[in-house]
């Protein structure tokens, strides 16, 4: 999932459950005005940050690492 899918998730999760800024932060232990950057898009979350946030609104992180193809369309290796 991409990271402004994840903010989305999030900010729509927190309105389905009439949960006001305010409240996530002091919930989640993430400061207001970090909640409110990372909602507009301004903000670049750690994965600790987007963690406590999921928790408090009961959804779950999981993150997933891909192996990448060694070689590209032309059968070209990169590194």
């Amino acid at each position: 999932m991409h990271h402004q899918n994840i903010i989305e998730t999030l900010k729509k999760r927190r309105i389905s459950l009439s949960v006001n800024q305010e409240t996530l932060a002091l919930l989640s232990d993430v400061g207001l005005r970090t909640l409110k950057q990372i909602e507009s898009g301004k903000g670049n979350p750690t994965l600790e940050t987007i963690q406590k946030l999921a928790a408090v609104l009961g959804l779950q992180l999981k993150l997933e690492i891909k192996k990448l193809e060694s070689e590209d369309e032309n059968g070209n290796d990169f590194v």
